[in-house]
């Protein structure tokens, strides 16, 4: 039985993911995370054969949860289930160590295959996620991305100032100094032209980085 963790902060979404794994008879769900820090934790104490991890999770999100995983478990396959179908996002986890992504609209049977397919040492994209990358790979004629620009760390920061964190609630949550942060917010406003948090937060949004 291929042992699995589910990741994701919504309770109902959980139960049906739980059930669409646990009907495919060769695999079973062992631990389940609300957030990121709990993922963390669930994994240390239950070592599944897969991580399937959502993207939008309050507190550490799904990026900072791979790039940690990556780090700590670097031969545990990490699954990526998201409604998140933008180019940005997809290159971002597969660069910080996702074997597959798969969007949350695609079918039941999709998720199965592509548990099935990073257990055995496989990648899997489904087909927008496929799309959105192969559309990244293609983007040299375009011109590169304001996005591109950014570090995995800026993007972070980014997002949590577009959420309306303070410089203090972003230090403490990578512990890191405000001043740091600072710095992180003073690079941002230079490398995407902007002027202050108001213009980040509509720069997040208009790029799909926050939910409205």
């Amino acid at each position: 039985m291929i042992k699995v963790l589910l990741a994701d902060d919504h309770e109902i979404v959980r139960d049906g993911l739980r059930r669409i794994v646990e009907d495919a008879g060769d695999m079973v769900v062992i631990a389940e995370a609300a957030d990121g820090h709990e993922a963390i934790r669930q994994i240390q104490d239950t070592l599944p054969d897969v991580a399937v991890i959502d993207i939008s999770m309050p507190g550490m999100d799904g990026l900072e949860v791979i790039n940690q995983l990556h780090y700590s478990y670097p031969a545990l396959p990490i699954l990526v289930l998201t409604m998140h179908e933008e180019e940005q996002y997809v290159v971002r986890a597969i660069g910080a160590g996702a074997m597959g992504y798969v969007t949350k609209r695609s079918a039941p049977e999709v998720l199965v295959t592509a548990i099935r397919k990073v257990y055995a040492g496989g990648r899997y994209l489904s087909d927008s996620a496929a799309e959105a990358l192969a559309l990244r790979m293609g983007s040299g004629a375009r011109g590169i991305s304001p996005i591109d620009t950014l570090s995995n760390r800026e993007v972070q920061v980014l997002r949590r100032l577009a959420s309306g964190q303070t410089n203090r609630e972003i230090a403490e949550a990578y512990y890191l100094s405000i001043k740091t942060i600072d710095t992180y917010r003073s690079r941002l406003l230079r490398k995407l032209n902007l002027r202050n948090n108001a213009e980040l937060a509509r720069f997040a949004i208009q790029t799909g980085l926050i939910e409205t």
